[in-house]
Parts: structure tokens; C-alpha cells; sequence
């Protein structure tokens, strides 16, 4: 009886914690002086970007947010982009000085004792920021203006509370090394039950590994004519290419990032780069994941010069989030990107694509301002003619 008691009585405990998610997200303004003049209360507003749930972006006003203060000082804010009620959030602005003095002008919540606690938005399109943020007249004869260019640094640090519940005992569970046994599979070449000969290298390897990871060798092995031949050669894709393919395969992973900008080329085109070259073998070996790792690699380096070989083989090997982002970068710095040395070769081979950059610049069809305005678009990206007619052609950027 006494025992029963004791169990009953038995303490329990939870603990609530509530503590900030934080996440930071750099915006560069460059033409600072291009984006003077656009009026008050006119932003440039950065890519939307993930902190604690929820979407957020940052607002500049070159010429300012208030009427009053007639254009004399630069406005920044911060910005729920998305769907959110009572969103209880800390803030931090900095504009970073860019002189290599690290004397940045820090407007910050976390460092500071909150009276009324965090700041509170609303609804999507809540703002916190500063409406002074800057004189103009001081910032454009600052260290925080280099080179026509601003940088902006923001921290969001999103109030949330968890229940922390005390757990006795715990064990740490190593992250999978599947890929290191795999990988030593491949390199000790024991059981290998198949070589690829390719160019005069030999590569060995397995069936059923290489079957598991690709539907057109699952194909080939145990569909195809090829299931008894333990010797196959290939014609269409490089050694070292095959080489990193079989890499992947076995460690689902990319080689290292030396060896995928390798080329016999001084200045080698995308085209000429490893990694392009193993998107070609993804999409040939519908090998997704690797699909996709390549296309996340090229992502990395679209410029204005490179945008238009890259949306071109991002097409032609069926890279489509790659291609969604070209467009997208094309679509908003279309003047520059008309006048680099790649866009006269799309516009001249890749008639489809031009019709897909047409629709994300106007939005859609039905979105487009005029009917004029979308037969000047599309004649200045088909025809090589301004909305005066003139014939225009690409250029090379003079500086």
C-alpha cells in the first residue's frame, strides 16, 4: 500500500523554452546611384528568404519612405512576406562598412534590454525599420558606399516556444557512412561482375548496384540484350566523366569541386566544364539526384555572360529548376543579358526558349500592360528590332 502511494506521488516536471530562430540574409545594391531619383516611397526589395516558418524581405528606399523628410535620408526595412498573424520577431540591420574598418552602422534588438518585448507583425506586409535610416548626403560620402554598391546584412530572429521534456538517457547516432562502404566497393573492385570500356579506360563495376541507382542500367542488365555481357564499351561519354558518374553511383555524392571546373581549355564554356558533362550523363542514365546536385552546382555562377549557355543546356538536358533559374535571371537583367556575347546564339537557335523568357518577363499574356508592349518585347528578343522598328543587335559590354 505505502509503495502505491509512492507512486502516485512521484514528481514529474516539463520545462517550456522560448528562444529566437535566427536567420541572415545579405542584400547588395549595386547602381546605388542609377537608383537614386525613383521617388519616395519606391523600394528595391530583395529575394524573399526563410527565417523560423516564414518569408521575409528586406525594403530600401533611396529616396525614402517619409514624405516629410523630403529625400533626405535613405529608408530600410524589414518585411513578413508571408502569411502570418501576430508573427512575434527580433531584428537586426546592419550596413556594412566596406572599407575593411568593420565600423558598421548596427541597428539591433538583441543586444538590447526589451521593455515591451519582441516586436509584433500583424499580418503579410508588416513592416520594422527605419525611415531615417541614413542621410543621404552622409552615406554617399561614407565607407559604406564602394564601387556605386551597398551592402546590407539582416538577422530575423523568430520567437518560438517548445516544450522541453527531460529524457533520461540519450545515444548519439552517427550519420549514415553508407557511401564509404559503397565507395571502397568501387575501389577494391571486389565481386565487380561488369567493365565499361570507355575511350581505352576500364572501369569495373556491378550490376546491381549500378541497376539500383539507374533505371536505364536496371534496363540494359536484366531487360535488355545486354543482361549476359560482362564487358560493355561507351561511346558517347567521356572517362572522367564516366569516372564521376560511377563516383556518385556508388557514394551519392559529387566529386570534389577542383575537379568538376577542370577542362584541357584555357577559358572553357560551360559546355567544356566536367559538371555539364555529368549532367549530360544524369540525364542520359536518368540518374535525378545527380541531375538535380549538377544543377544546384551551376546555379551557383549564372552572371549576365553565362546565363544564355547555361539556360541553353539546362534545356537540352532537361535541368528544369536550372532552367526556371535562368530564365527568371534573364528575365530581370534582360538589358544587359541582350547585350552579352551568348544571347545573339539563343536568340538564333532556341526559338522556344525565347517564347518562355517572353512570358516571364510579361508575367503572363493576360498580365501584360498593352498588346504593344508584348509585340515590342518579343520583337527585340525575335526580331533583333527596338519598339521603333530600329534593328538592334547584341553587344559586347564596353566595360
Amino acid at each position: 500500500m505505502n509503495t502505491e502511494k509512492e507512486m502516485a506521488a512521484s514528481p514529474t516536471s516539463s520545462r517550456s523554452v522560448t528562444e529566437t530562430v535566427n536567420g541572415y540574409h545579405m542584400f547588395v545594391i549595386e547602381g546605388y546611384s542609377l537608383a537614386k531619383g525613383m521617388g519616395v516611397g519606391k523600394h528595391i526589395a530583395s529575394e524573399t528568404f526563410s527565417v523560423g516558418g516564414y518569408q521575409w524581405g528586406i525594403y530600401f528606399y533611396p529616396d525614402g519612405k517619409n514624405t516629410e523628410d523630403n529625400s533626405a535620408y535613405v529608408s530600410v526595412f524589414i518585411a513578413l512576406a508571408s502569411e502570418g498573424t501576430d508573427v512575434r520577431a527580433l531584428f537586426e540591420l546592419t550596413l556594412v562598412d566596406q572599407s575593411g574598418k568593420e565600423k558598421h552602422k548596427v541597428h539591433s534588438h538583441f543586444d538590447r534590454s526589451l521593455e515591451s518585448g519582441p516586436y509584433t507583425l500583424k499580418y503579410r506586409g508588416s513592416m520594422w525599420g527605419y525611415k531615417r535610416f541614413f542621410r543621404r548626403t552622409s552615406l554617399e560620402t561614407s565607407d559604406y558606399l564602394k564601387d556605386d554598391c551597398l551592402k546590407i546584412n539582416c538577422v530575423v530572429g523568430v520567437v518560438v516556444s517548445v516544450m522541453d521534456s527531460p529524457r533520461l538517457h540519450s545515444i548519439q547516432v552517427p550519420e549514415s557512412d553508407i557511401g564509404l562502404h559503397f565507395g571502397a566497393l568501387l575501389d577494391k573492385q571486389e565481386g565487380s561482375d561488369v567493365i565499361f570500356y570507355v575511350a581505352g579506360e576500364k572501369f569495373h563495376a556491378h550490376k546491381l548496384v549500378l541497376a539500383a541507382r539507374s533505371p536505364i542500367f536496371s534496363s540494359q542488365f536484366f531487360d535488355g540484350l545486354d543482361g549476359g555481357r560482362n564487358e560493355i564499351v561507351v561511346t558517347d561519354v567521356e572517362p572522367k566523366v564516366f569516372k564521376a558518374m560511377l563516383h556518385f553511383i556508388y557514394r551519392d555524392t559529387l566529386v570534389e569541386d577542383e575537379m568538376l571546373v577542370t577542362s584541357n581549355l584555357p577559358e572553357p564554356s560551360i559546355s567544356d566544364t566536367l559538371v555539364a558533362k555529368l549532367l549530360a550523363a544524369a540525364d542520359k542514365y536518368s540518374l535525378r539526384r545527380l541531375r538535380l546536385l549538377c544543377e544546384a552546382y551551376l546555379c551557383r555562377d549564372i552572371s549576365v555572360n553565362s546565363v544564355s549557355s547555361t539556360l541553353a543546356l539546362a534545356d537540352r538536358y532537361h535541368a528544369m529548376e536550372l532552367k526556371a533559374a535562368c530564365l527568371k535571371f534573364a528575365a530581370e537583367n534582360l538589358a544587359a543579358v541582350m547585350r552579352s556575347s551568348g544571347f545573339e546564339y539563343l536568340r538564333d537557335n532556341c526559338s522556344s526558349l525565347q517564347s518562355e523568357l517572353l512570358k516571364i518577363i510579361a508575367g503572363c499574356d493576360e498580365e501584360c500592360n498593352s498588346e504593344g508592349k508584348s509585340r515590342s518585347v518579343w520583337a527585340q528578343l525575335s526580331d533583333g528590332e527596338d519598339s521603333n522598328g530600329r534593328r538592334v543587335r547584341p553587344r559586347a559590354d564596353s566595360g
